[in-house]
């Protein structure tokens, strides 16, 4: 049933979830004369003389471009880039939808690393961000990392940061409940990929001591000493530790996250972790331990999901769009480590508000306050926007990596006023 309404919604009415829709009327000469020739010529000369002025004349400044290789499409694994279309697309509906970003979707038959970073940066021109998407680890880090090196613009891989600063707002908000300090907490991880390897430096940065942040992939324990994995983005995961099984780490373990595979975690290991752990396994579609398990065998835990059918789901809707709105907003030369933790702290202030009526009507609810089962927010309170965007760019700001400055609490209110309609 699902698979026939999938093809039938991305089918019909017309193929696509994407259009292009004009933000100027050319309904007469005099407007096709501004449009076009002659009159678009003047904007040229402006831009000429002062590029920045591209983000006065043209679209620029609201467009991001979601580029991919095809080489790590969702759970699919690498089906190319034209498989990864529809993903690239539903990427650029939930820009357009949760931040009205206009977004192009750019699908690269291109899997070196340095001629995707070539074609990437010969991009910057049209774009106020890149949006990396479904790009294999470890691929994913070099090409990151030099676009990030090279260009003047965001560069964003959402696999990797989106994940990991709705996971940590979904973590802290837990240990908070459980009355928990980061620096004393340990956490497991399995499956440290592109989202796993992110998600463990942006716990390190929210206060998680590196030593107790502890790595399991499908070869076993990240210990100092393994010789089969040579990435140098993994090395600040390899731990001077004599465990070598998984149910091992589980022992007194405060925090489970994990980026795998359905079936990884049984119920023997949650029962080893700590009082009130928090679990989040986050496997698509299938977590790693299912959640009626979860909660059945640890009724203590906080727990979620990368599902929408169940509390707490981290979905990196919570992240992308409004990280991107507050970075265009103050036009951001670089999305930095004080952005995203910035914007992990407003996804927790977020869940704490009340709930908005609008938000329970959504989901058929009758009431959502803060607690186990509502870690983080949900994607359609549009306070995440308001909060993440002016977090977000004000920290730009602050770092000095904007072009511009704003007022942050003049842009919070034309935000509610836009997106926040109760």
């Amino acid at each position: 049933m699902l698979k026939e309404k999938a093809l039938h919604y991305h089918k019909f009415p017309k193929p696509g979830k994407i259009d292009i829709v004009p933000t100027k009327n050319c309904i007469s000469q005099s407007d096709l004369s501004l449009a076009y020739t002659p009159g678009v010529a003047e904007p040229c000369r402006e831009i000429e003389k002062d590029p920045q002025t591209a983000y006065d004349y043209t679209g620029k400044g609201n467009l991001v471009a979601v580029i991919t290789d095809g080489t790590a499409v969702l759970g699919l694994g690498d089906i190319g880039p034209l498989a990864g279309k529809p993903v690239m697309e539903g990427k650029a509906l939930l820009f357009k939808r949760f931040a009205d970003i206009n977004s192009y979707d750019i699908e690269v038959d291109q899997t070196d690393p340095a001629e995707f970073i070539k074609i990437v940066k010969a991009l910057e021109p049209t774009f106020g961000g890149i949006n990396l998407e479904d790009i294999s680890s470890p691929r994913c880090f070099e090409i990151e990392e030099k676009l990030k090196e090279i260009m003047d613009i965001p560069v964003f891989h959402d696999d990797q940061h989106g994940t990991a600063v709705i996971g940590a707002a979904a973590v802290l908000n837990g240990l908070e409940i459980a009355d928990k300090k980061p620096e004393n907490c340990k956490v497991v991880l399995t499956g440290p990929g592109a989202a796993g390897v992110a998600i463990a430096r942006h716990l390190i940065n929210c206060g998680f001591m590196e030593e107790n942040i502890f790595a399991y992939d499908s070869k076993g324990v990240l210990y100092k000493g393994r010789k089969d994995l040579k990435s140098p983005y993994h090395s600040f995961l390899f731990r001077d530790t004599e465990k070598r099984t998984l149910i091992e780490l589980f022992e007194n373990a405060d925090v489970f996250i994990g980026t795998s595979v359905k079936g990884m975690v049984t119920e023997e290991m949650i029962t080893r972790m700590a009082p009130n752990p928090v679990i989040l396994p986050m496997a698509n579609p299938d977590p790693e331990i299912p959640y009626e398990t979860v909660v059945k065998v640890r009724p203590d835990a906080m727990a979620g999901t990368g599902r929408s059918d169940y509390p707490n789901q981290v979905n990196n809707v919570l992240g992308f769009p409004a990280i991107f709105r507050g970075a265009l907003d103050v036009r951001a030369r670089k999305i930095t480590e004080n952005m995203k933790m910035a914007a992990t702290h407003a996804l927790m202030r977020v869940a704490k508000m009340p709930a908005l009526k609008s938000v329970l009507d959504v989901y058929g609810l009758k009431e959502l306050e803060f607690g186990r089962n509502y870690l983080i927010p949900k994607p359609f309170d549009p306070r995440v926007l308001v909060e993440v965007a002016a977090s977000v760019g004000s920290a730009a700001m602050e770092e000095g990596v904007s072009r511009i400055s704003i007022d942050i609490e003049k842009y919070k209110k034309d935000l509610t006023e836009r997106f926040v309609h109760e």
